[in-house]
């Protein structure tokens, strides 16, 4: 379901302010239909909250599709907020219309993002496309 994490060091030449530094990443999270409003995919997501906590992470993200109201409305009364809106990036087609759709990077600060570094403002404005994600 998740993991802690930095970035490879390759990341690193590409320039600082694209680098992660160790970080909680929610990897994949799907609970079946019979089993939603349960609450299992708040507590799965508290849960690795919390081990990442115990790491000293920094933060935690993951990439949820625009589309999914429900998981957004869940993250952002977790205390998540978006960071950027990633266009095109779910290149499969859910609905059948022979469309991608976009992303938004969702992150959460932890105890130790003080002054909440890896937090922006008005997340859903701040466009980028996939292949700019570890890029400059």
């Amino acid at each position: 379901m998740g993991k802690v994490e930095v970035d490879p060091d390759y990341v690193k030449l590409l320039g600082a302010d694209k680098y992660l530094p160790w970080h909680g990443h929610v990897t994949c999270l799907t609970v079946a239909p019979q089993y939603r409003q349960m609450g299992l995919a708040k507590t799965l997501t508290a849960h690795l909250d919390e081990a990442c906590e115990q790491e000293n992470a920094w933060f935690m993200d993951l990439f949820v599709r625009v589309s999914n109201k429900t998981a957004i409305n869940m993250y952002k009364g977790m205390g998540y907020s978006v960071y950027r809106r990633v266009v095109d990036y779910y290149s499969d087609d859910p609905t059948g219309n022979g469309t991608s759709e976009d992303a938004f990077d969702m992150r959460k600060s932890l105890s130790r993002d003080k002054n909440n570094r890896y937090i922006r403002e008005n997340g859903e404005s701040y466009r980028i496309n996939p292949e700019d994600i570890y890029h400059p």
